[in-house]
């Protein structure tokens, strides 16, 4: 007999749910065979069997909550896989067909929208089914025209109309009652503790992005044949964050008790927006980076959190965290801390701007950015003199070649 137990999973992450059995009692496992999908508060993620044998027992249901090293089922590597009844007409009985493959997280939107996920056309590794597959079957009609709706308004209210009361007015009004996933929950908790442990204030400030685009617009099919990737913004904010960083190193620092602990390195957080909530997905020393590897980088890390492929050590740690919620058109946020960081960048939507320049009004693309910050540790000044480094740096990019 040995056990199939809940894997560590990640720094500080000690709890999971489980989404779905792949196997039941009784089948026959073979060693890495996937077994269980678990559900956590960053990833999901699939358990396999570490040796062959067959499932004796499975000890915790769908949707039940689990600890590390809790026991999720039995495997007897002696006994023979229970008998399946023989069909009494053979050619009756259709061939058994594999579930389809799909990550846990397009299961679960699956079953709280009641789609067969079965019916599905996968595009993930192997025709895997991902959360965006699911999300493409939920693509709502299109809306019905005016004139295919007059009958059937008119077949509600006529019999009412006729009784002489007043008519029912028409709508949904039920509710519907979905649990929390893993990761919501998490985030929740964390944005509540973040808001009630740290001393949180924002300052801002607007950068001139007119530099920036034109060097884009020169340099981006060289760079696209080069590299093999668009130059976008998110490096040259992550450049001038990481120069900013080594001028105030209090910005990549954390408290730990009554001490103030300084890192020498640059681990950058990078958010981004997933199906089931946000995820920060981390660039190694970030500093020792290039303007190609950081794009990369970051474009891996939008694709793997679209298809459910990051790993918990994509997520584990970082220094500082850049958010850029100008993809989704915000002009200006608040971006909230991610514990035990005590800074964050908020990136936001390049709109033309009517601005003075030189004693005259000019047209310019122009972006807000926020940096949210601890103030236990970081004092007003420092805060607004990072953003003006950062500004500076923007404005006049050929300076990051001087501060990489």
């Amino acid at each position: 007999m040995f056990n199939i137990v809940v894997p560590q999973l990640g720094e500080s992450v000690v709890e999971a749910r489980v989404a779905r059995w792949l196997k039941k009692e009784g089948d026959r496992v073979d060693t890495g065979d996937p077994v269980v999908e678990l559900e956590t508060e960053k990833i999901d993620l699939e358990v396999g069997a570490d040796h062959a044998g067959v499932i004796s027992s499975i000890k915790h249901r769908e949707g039940d909550d689990v600890k590390v090293g809790e026991v999720l089922a039995v495997v007897d590597e002696k006994a023979a896989p229970a008998a399946t009844p023989a069909a009494a007409t053979p050619a009756a009985t259709p061939p058994a067909t594999e579930p389809p493959r799909a990550t846990p997280t397009a299961r679960r939107i699956a079953r709280e929208h009641d789609v067969d996920i079965g019916t599905v056309q996968g595009s993930g590794a192997a025709g895997r089914v991902t959360k965006q597959d699911v999300q493409g079957a939920l693509a709502p009609p299109a809306p019905a025209r005016e004139a295919d709706l007059a009958p059937t308004r008119a077949a509600k209210i006529a019999p009412t109309a006729e009784r002489g009361s007043a008519p029912t007015p028409e709508g949904d009004r039920t509710e519907e009652r979905v649990r929390m996933s893993k990761r919501r929950q998490t985030i929740a908790r964390r944005l509540v503790e973040a808001q009630r442990t740290a001393a949180m204030l924002t300052t801002f400030n607007e950068v001139d992005m007119t530099a920036v685009m034109a060097l884009r617009d020169r340099r981006k099919e060289e760079f696209r044949k080069q590299h093999g990737v668009g130059l976008g913004i998110a490096s040259f904010f992550v450049k001038a964050a990481l120069a900013a960083l080594k001028a105030f190193p209090q910005l990549n620092a954390e408290i730990q008790g009554d001490e103030i602990v300084l890192k020498r390195y640059y681990d950058i957080g990078i958010a981004v927006g997933a199906v089931g909530g946000l995820v920060v997905p981390v660039l190694r020393d970030a500093d020792r980076l290039s303007f190609a590897e950081i794009e990369l980088g970051v474009r891996d890390f939008a694709s793997r959190a679209a298809s459910g492929a990051l790993t918990l050590e994509d997520l584990a740690g970082g220094t500082f965290t850049v958010t850029n919620g100008g993809v989704f058109g915000s002009l200006l946020s608040t971006p909230i801390l991610n514990p035990p960081q005590v800074g964050i960048l908020g990136l936001h939507k390049v709109q033309d701007r009517a601005i003075p320049v030189n004693g005259q009004v000019v047209i310019r693309p122009m972006m807000y950015v926020a940096l949210t910050y601890d103030h236990r540790i970081v004092d007003g000044r420092e805060a607004v003199q990072f953003l003006v480094t950062i500004k500076e740096l923007v404005e006049d990019p050929a300076n990051l070649l001087l501060v990489s």
